[in-house]
C-alpha cells in the first residue's frame, strides 16, 4: 500500500491570547461563501493549525465573544447584515495513513483539508468507501456534523472516530462515531455550538474496490446490479458525471453550482403520518401515481423532497424575486443566486418553494444549510 497520503499531523496544544495582528475587521463573506452572499464578518481570523483553532476558540469563548466557525461556505446561507462576532477559518491540513488489518486502512484528515481532494487523493491510492461521495463541496470537519450522503453512501458507514474541542470545558478529547448520534443528514453536533471537530478517522477498504453500489441510478450508469462492486475511481466519475448534470460540481461560470447544495432534507415521515400525506397526494395527482418512497428506519419511509416540489408546482429554473435567485436547471432541490441577489431574496424564494409544498401536500420542507442570522420564520 502507497502511503503517500501520510503528512504529519499538528499537535493539539494549549496557547495564548490572540493578537490583534490576527483578527481582521470587516471582512466580506460573500466571497467564502458558494451561494456567494451574506454580508460582511466584523471580525475575521484564520487558523492554520488544530492549536491555532483551539487558541482561537479557547479566547473567543472566554470574552463571550458569538463564534462562527467557517470551512468551506458551502453549507452556510448567512444574512445580508453579516456577522456580529468573529468568524474563524478553519485552514488546518494533514492527513495520514494507518493499517487496520484486515484489508481495511484508518485514513485520519485535519478539519481544514478540502473534502474531495482527499476522496480523490483516497480513490487514487486504491482506496474504498468514499468514492460515492465525490464531488460534494465543502471541508472534513463538516461532514461528521451533517453526516454528510449521497448515492447510497454516509459518512456514518465509514466514519471511526472524531477530535473535539468541547468548548464548555475547553477540553479536546477523541470521540467514537457512535456516540455522535449520526442519523439522516444530521448529528448531536448539528446545531450545536457546544464542540469543534479538529480531525476525523474513517476506514477505508484497501484494493481499490468500491463500497457496495447501492444507488439505483448510480447502478445503472454503472451497468452493474445494486450490492455490486466496482473500480473505485470508475464509481468516482460515475459520480461526479452525475452531479454534474444536477449542477452540483462547482463552476464558478455555472450558476446553477451558485448555491448550498440540496437546500432541503428529504422529509422523513412515520408510517401513520405517511398515510396521510400519499392520501393528500392521491386527491391532488390522481390514485395511480407512483410516489417515490425509501426506507428510513422502523416505522418510517423517506419522501423525495424534489419530487415533492416539482409535483407542487415549482419547475426546475423556477425564478424568484426579480429573477435574482431561481431553482436551478439541473435539480429542483438547489436554490441558486443568478447574480446580483440577496440572502433575502434567496429566503423569499425558499419560504415561498416550502410553504407551497406544505399546501399541496402537508409536508414540511426543512433547510439543509446552516442559517447565519436570519430564518425561514
Amino acid at each position: 500500500m502507497r502511503r503517500a497520503m501520510s503528512r504529519r499531523l499538528p499537535l493539539t496544544a494549549v496557547t495564548t491570547p490572540l493578537s490583534s495582528a490576527q483578527v481582521r475587521t470587516r471582512v466580506p463573506l460573500a466571497e467564502r461563501t458558494t451561494l456567494r452572499l451574506g454580508g460582511p464578518a466584523a471580525r475575521f481570523v484564520r487558523a492554520a493549525t488544530a492549536a491555532e483553532l483551539v487558541e482561537a476558540v479557547r479566547a473567543l469563548d472566554a470574552s463571550a465573544e458569538p463564534v462562527l466557525l467557517l470551512g468551506g461556505g458551502s453549507n452556510l446561507v448567512i444574512a445580508d447584515r453579516g456577522f456580529a462576532g468573529t468568524v474563524v477559518q478553519v485552514g488546518t491540513e494533514g492527513r495520514r495513513l494507518d493499517p487496520l488489518g484486515d484489508g481495511l486502512v484508518q485514513l485520519t484528515v485535519e478539519a481544514g483539508e478540502d473534502w474531495d481532494a482527499v476522496v480523490a487523493e483516497a480513490v487514487s491510492q486504491g482506496l474504498g468507501g468514499l468514492e460515492c461521495l465525490s464531488g460534494i463541496p465543502g471541508l472534513v470537519g463538516a461532514t461528521p456534523v451533517q453526516n454528510v450522503g449521497a448515492y447510497g453512501v454516509e459518512i456514518s458507514q465509514v466514519l471511526t472516530s472524531v477530535d473535539l474541542l468541547d468548548r464548555r470545558t475547553g477540553r479536546v478529547h477523541q470521540v467514537p462515531a457512535e456516540s455522535l448520534g449520526l442519523a439522516y443528514r444530521t448529528s448531536v453536533l448539528k446545531g450545536t455550538d457546544q464542540a469543534v471537530v479538529l480531525r476525523a478517522r474513517f476506514a477505508l477498504t484497501s484494493g481499490g474496490q468500491s463500497a457496495p453500489i447501492r444507488y439505483a441510478e448510480l447502478a445503472r450508469v454503472l451497468g452493474v446490479a445494486q450490492g455490486d462492486r466496482v473500480p473505485a475511481d470508475a464509481a468516482r466519475k460515475a459520480v461526479l458525471e452525475l452531479r454534474r448534470g444536477k449542477g452540483m460540481v462547482l463552476d464558478a461560470a455555472d450558476h446553477d453550482t451558485w448555491s448550498a447544495g440540496s437546500f432541503f432534507t428529504n422529509p422523513l415521515l412515520d408510517d401513520s403520518t405517511l398515510t396521510g400525506v400519499l392520501i393528500r397526494i392521491a386527491e391532488r395527482l390522481g390514485r395511480h401515481v407512483e410516489v417515490p418512497t425509501y426506507p428510513a428506519g422502523p416505522g418510517h419511509r423517506k419522501l423525495s423532497a424534489a419530487w415533492l416540489i416539482e409535483r407542487a408546482g415549482f419547475t426546475r429554473g423556477y425564478r424568484g424575486p426579480g429573477g435574482r435567485v431561481a431553482l436551478s436547471g439541473k435539480h429542483t432541490l438547489a436554490l441558486t443566486n443568478r447574480g446580483g441577489a440577496s440572502t433575502e431574496d434567496l429566503l423569499d424564494l425558499a419560504r415561498e418553494v416550502r410553504d407551497g409544498v406544505r399546501s399541496a401536500f402537508g409536508v414540511e420542507l426543512r433547510p439543509e444549510p446552516v442559517l447565519v442570522a436570519c430564518d425561514l420564520s
